[in-house]
């Protein structure tokens, strides 16, 4: 069961981070911009139908992102037992690090060699948090799988724990790689974060007495506890990020927001479920793969073609993307349309997934 205490904290702290947030978004938007950090939206405002390029504030994703961080750091005085503070510490040194590594990548724009490296360290914390804190390297198949394989669990040991760093990774990487649309980054992360958060509930209040029940019941509140000041945070950065954009979010905030995905799964001990919550991004991923590994040309932008005689996106053939293909299939759309058919459609996979993860548990 959730504490009552601790998750009116918790909402009371991320209300406050959303205020904040909405607060300080203008102010550091002005500085980003003294400092030469800003773009042109590529999607709207061309010469030929008299708009004007406008400079946007990039890197916004800084400020939900510190934001955030110190919320975490504030939850820790109602967590004093060292069980739990070496879990708040791996989640902290984690999500840590890999705001700095968007915040790095704004700034310097990393190759994506290293795009791919760092995160794999940023993830290390949790894999040690993990081990502390119980978790299994074993696999629970369904009771369908294990009546055709004939065993139910599978110990895949050392390659669990590999497993946890990919997936720090692909979280990572695939929101960042599913983007340029506003408001898409920050609509898709803050859909599955609502959905870790509803299945996380359902697990605290379908458990029974037993000592494994209070394990799945703890490691489910933590998770929450992770994605309530998410969701509070980036709904913030949503008000100004959402069409017409003003502010860009950045690699700072798809980093950020793929890694508290990732620790929220991982830490909360759902993570070999976790990516049925991750189909579009999935998709995205395997569409991208050709141009992501060099068989076919990868352009820096692989957005959609802005006609300004009718004043929609086109799909572009050779940029290999869910967006794209979505396009091809619906034909010319408004930036602000293909955004919420591109939500919609996330909201219809995460929840099958939601769906699968708890008839797969049983509940």
């Amino acid at each position: 069961m959730i504490d009552p205490f601790s998750f009116i904290v918790v909402v009371v702290c991320s209300a406050t981070a959303l205020l904040i947030t909405l607060k300080l978004i203008p102010v550091v938007s002005q500085w980003t911009l003294k400092a030469d950090l800003w773009g042109y939206d590529l999607n709207k405002g061309h010469p030929k139908d008299g708009r004007e390029r406008v400079k946007v504030p990039e890197t916004m994703g800084i400020v939900p992102g510190i934001t955030y961080l110190l919320c975490l750091i504030f939850f820790q005085l109602f967590f004093p037992d060292s069980k739990s503070l070496a879990t708040w510490n791996a989640a902290l040194a984690s999500i840590g690090f890999t705001v700095l590594l968007g915040f790095v990548d704004d700034v310097l724009e990393l190759r994506w060699r290293y795009k791919l490296i760092l995160p794999a360290f940023a993830s290390l914390p949790l894999v040690m948090a993990y081990n502390v804190t119980g978790g299994t390297t074993k696999v629970v198949f369904p009771s369908f799988m294990a009546d055709i394989v004939g065993f139910s669990t599978l110990n895949i040991g050392l390659l669990h724990l590999v497993y946890i760093d990919l997936l720090s990774i692909f979280a990572s990487n695939s929101i960042n790689i599913y983007a340029g649309i506003n408001g898409l980054e920050v609509g898709q992360s803050m859909i599955i974060a609502l959905f870790i958060a509803a299945y996380n509930i359902i697990c605290m209040f379908q458990g029974s007495n037993t000592e494994e029940s209070a394990f799945i019941s703890d490691a489910a509140q933590f998770s929450l506890y992770v994605v309530i000041p998410f969701i509070f945070v980036s709904a913030g950065l949503f008000v100004f990020n959402r069409y017409p954009s003003r502010v860009f979010i950045g690699d700072t905030y798809t980093y950020f927001a793929g890694m508290v995905l990732a620790v929220a799964g991982i830490l909360g001990h759902f993570s070999k479920s976790l990516l049925v919550l991750f189909i579009p991004q999935l998709i995205n991923f395997t569409l991208s793969l050709p141009q992501l590994v060099g068989i076919v040309p990868c352009p820096r932008h692989r957005l959609p073609r802005y006609d300004p005689a009718d004043g929609k996106l086109h799909a572009v053939k050779n940029h290999l993307t869910l967006i794209n293909f979505a396009l091809r299939l619906t034909g010319p759309m408004e930036e602000r349309t293909i955004c919420h058919v591109l939500l919609g459609f996330q909201v219809a996979c995460c929840s099958a997934g939601l769906a699968f993860m708890l008839w797969a548990k049983g509940l």
